[in-house]
Order: structure tokens, then sequence, then C-alpha cells
């Protein structure tokens, strides 16, 4: 700062130098902003790990360190990870891919390899929108689904499509529109199956309020210069509504192209959530005093 004289009296001004205030994006990431399906404590540090740029967005994707760290507990801290995953030997694969970014965004459907144990995963939703780890046999994940968010025409007029997890695949099959889902081969790098999005499909919503549910298409509302809204209906018959964008196509008819996480397959309401609650905490009591009673009845022989 300076001083200047202002009739009579001296002032204190302030100059910004502008050479010295950050460049780009930022680098850093508060643990009171991470995204809450990330589920980090609150009094466990200051930061989060800040996603690196890649196929899936910020609030969209969970940092391959949060992966190994608190979902796998593989690692106890951040040096433990950085050990396991920058290791030569290439120990984490995501979509037949080595990768040694500890903050590598892994996404829906993204498939975890861990060839020292022989573990293979798929980034799935649960009911209440939370990604979980939904452990898969080899064969499974051998493919990935990929919903086409775009198709166009390039240079020289090759045709092509863009997938959600920021695939670019040439010369697509002509019947492959956007809101499709593909069965993308990991291995070979091809299409094996187109799925429609249509009546009678399962989707999964991947976006709003209903994020995590599952069921069948039952009608969609077109509405120009709008969204399209979809109705959905589940396994018990509730139906929900949502934009078409906010759906992922998982299946022909009523069977799913990918095995889904154990659990009822229909979302449950506050009062339905209590009352399960309240029969598990009743069972848990009855079968500790039968044990109390059947440990009286041995001190008594």
């Amino acid at each position: 700062w300076y001083q200047r004289r202002v009739h009579g009296d001296y002032q204190q001004v302030y100059k910004v130098d502008f050479t010295q205030m950050p460049r780009g994006p930022r680098k850093h990431l508060k643990r009171i902003y991470a995204p809450s399906h990330w589920m980090l404590d609150k009094l466990s540090g200051i930061w989060a790990p800040k996603p690196s740029s890649g196929p899936h967005k910020l609030r969209e994707c969970l940092p391959l360190m949060i992966l190994v760290r608190n979902r796998l507990k593989y690692a106890l801290n951040y040096r433990e990870v950085m050990l396991i995953v920058k290791d030569k030997a290439g120990n984490i694969k995501i979509d037949n891919k080595v990768r040694r970014d500890p903050h590598y965004p892994v996404g829906f459907n993204d498939v975890v390899t861990i060839e020292k144990t022989g573990d293979f995963f798929r980034l799935l939703y649960d009911m209440k929108g939370r990604f979980v780890l939904h452990k898969i046999v080899a064969n499974e994940a051998k493919y990935k689904l990929c919903k086409v968010v775009r198709r166009g025409t390039g240079a020289n007029s090759i045709p092509y499509i863009l997938t959600h997890d920021g695939r670019t695949i040439r010369f697509p099959h002509p019947d492959i529109k956007a809101n499709d889902t593909i069965k993308f081969n990991l291995e070979e790098n091809k299409i094996d199956e187109c799925l429609k999005f249509e009546t009678g499909n399962m989707v999964m919503a991947t976006g709003g309020n209903n994020i995590g549910r599952y069921g069948a298409v039952l009608k969609t509302e077109h509405h120009p210069a709008s969204f399209d809204i979809v109705h959905v209906k589940e396994a018990n018959g509730n139906t929900f509504a949502t934009r078409s964008q906010n759906l992922f196509v998982i299946g022909q008819g009523h069977q799913p192209s990918i095995t889904l996480p154990k659990g009822k397959p229909y979302k449950l309401s506050i009062l339905e959530e209590k009352a399960e609650r309240l029969h598990k905490k009743s069972q848990k009591v009855v079968k500790q005093k039968k044990q109390e009673v059947y440990n009286l009845s041995l001190i008594h022989i």
C-alpha cells in the first residue's frame, strides 16, 4: 500500500498486484464441499482429494484414492495409497487400463480390476444414490455398459457416437441413437450389443431425486422446447417420473445385462424403513433372550 494526500489528510491506498493471483482451475477441494455420496467424515482433516480431469464430472465420480482407502480398505493413509497405485506392476486397472493417478475419477459402470487379489468390481448406485462397489466375476468384467450421449458426423463425413464415459466410437451401427446403451467389449474395444431406449426395457436413474432407482419404462411424454419426461415402474408396482437424460438403460426387457447389488429392487418409504428397522431390532432381542435361556439351562445341568 502507499499514502496519498486528500484535502490535507493522508489516506492509505492498497494496490492489488494481479500478477500474483493463481492461474487455471483450483487444485484443492475442502472436505465440507466434497460430494456427500463420498461419505467422508468431517473430523479427519480439512482437505479432500480433488478428482483429476477425466471421463466423469467431479460430483459424478469417486476418486481412486477414496476407492482404495475408504471403500476397499487396502490402505490406511495417503502414503499407502501412493505405494499401491504408483507401483510398476500396475496393481489397479480401470476399464482394462492401468491407472496410476490416485485422483483418477472412477464413475458409474466403470470396471475396477485388481489382479493380485483376483477381485473385480463394478461401480453402481444403491437405492439412496450412493456409489457402491459391486463385486462381479471375471467374465462380467470383460464388458461394460455405456450410454450414448450424442451421435454426430465428423471430418470426411465419418459418423461417430459419444458415450457417457468420454469414449468416441467411429462407424457405429446406424440403429444406435442418443439415449441408447451399448454393451462395450473392453478386451476387443468393440460394440457387442445395443440396448434401445424404449418402452418395456429396464433403466436405472443416474441423476435427479430418484438416483439409484431402477425399473421398466412405462411411457415417455414428449414436450417440445422442454424436457422429455419418462415414467418408470419398479418391481413392487411403485412408479416415478424423471427426465429422459437422467435414465440409463441397463437391460433388454425385464432382464438386466449386468448383475445388480443385493437388496430389495425398489425404494422403501420412510415409514417402511422404520418398520423394517424395528422388526430387525425385535428379532435381535428375541435371539438374545433365547441365548440367555439356553445359557441358564447349561448352568443348571
